[in-house]
């Protein structure tokens, strides 16, 4: 089995045929949000496909390739494509990407997902800052020998989601006009959308909103000492009358809000650069 460690090198070396600048901040796009990709100046894409070691997307609304360019000023790598566990991946597979992204020189991260809502509060195409989440993904990135140079044996989790950054994103919600919130996400492993006592479990368990992504990524940046941010698009709200939901009203319901929800990313970065 090749090392992790030389699988990076190689994708790296590879990537640096088309791109010899370092990202300052990587963006993991969520279910419907990859219209992001329309703000980037100076772009460059590589497909994943033709990375080494680089596993494939197959999920709807992920096309699985990497961007490169300047948001605000400052240089970006996007992840057009985000890998989950219903696909058949694993935890390191999943992670990947983000471990590439801090191999090129990410200093922070923002991760982004379409989530259903349990907060009675919460509507559709609302904004949630995540300060916490919840893993029931059965899983971690971490399982197995720990590479120390990748980051310690136990990281803490006690601030999963980097405070600053997201009063950063709180504030330029509120400018685009978006209805947001601070949150708690839960993750489970899908690829099936939950029932009503699944959503009455995540209600009770103190979750506000519900998807089937975005925490391994999020242990791995933490691993590695990473600034986060995540932004949860609701796509659709549990209620006593709960109608069915499908994966075609999830995309276009987060879809609507991918651009307000773009120019908050943007503004972040923006706000992080002045700081």
């Amino acid at each position: 089995m090749i090392n992790l460690q030389v699988k990076l090198n190689e994708s790296v070396e590879y990537i640096r045929n088309f791109y010899t600048d370092t990202p300052v901040a990587g963006v993991v796009l969520g279910s419907g949000l990859g219209s992001l990709s329309d703000s980037l100046d100076e772009v460059t894409v590589v497909n994943g496909a033709d990375i080494p070691h680089y596993p494939q997307a197959t999920a709807p609304g992920h096309r699985g390739r990497l961007l490169f360019g300047k948001l605000a000023g400052q240089s970006v790598c996007l992840v057009d494509g985000r890998l989950h566990r219903y696909e058949g991946h694993d935890f390191d597979t999943i992670v990947y990407p983000v471990r590439l992204m801090i191999a090129l020189g990410i200093r922070s991260l923002i991760v982004s997902n379409a989530a259903g809502a349990v907060n009675q509060k919460y509507r559709s195409g609302d904004v949630v800052i995540l300060d916490d989440h919840i893993n029931m993904m059965w899983g971690s990135p971490l399982r197995g020998p720990n590479d120390d140079q990748m980051g310690p044996r136990f990281p803490d989790m006690s601030r999963p989601y980097d405070r600053q950054l997201a009063t950063l994103a709180k504030t330029a919600a509120e400018h685009e006009g978006l209805r947001s919130h601070r949150g708690i996400y839960l993750a489970l492993s899908g690829p099936t959308y939950e029932t009503p006592a699944e959503y009455r479990m995540v209600r009770k368990l103190g979750a506000d909103v519900v998807g089937m992504s975005t925490i391994p990524e999020v242990i791995a940046a933490q691993h590695a000492g990473i600034r986060v941010l995540g932004i949860s698009v609701v796509s659709n709200v549990a209620t006593d009358d709960l109608e069915g939901t499908s994966c075609d009203e999830v995309l276009a319901t987060v879809s609507s809000v991918a651009p307000a929800v773009g120019r908050v990313v943007t503004a972040v970065l923006a706000g992080e650069q002045r700081s």
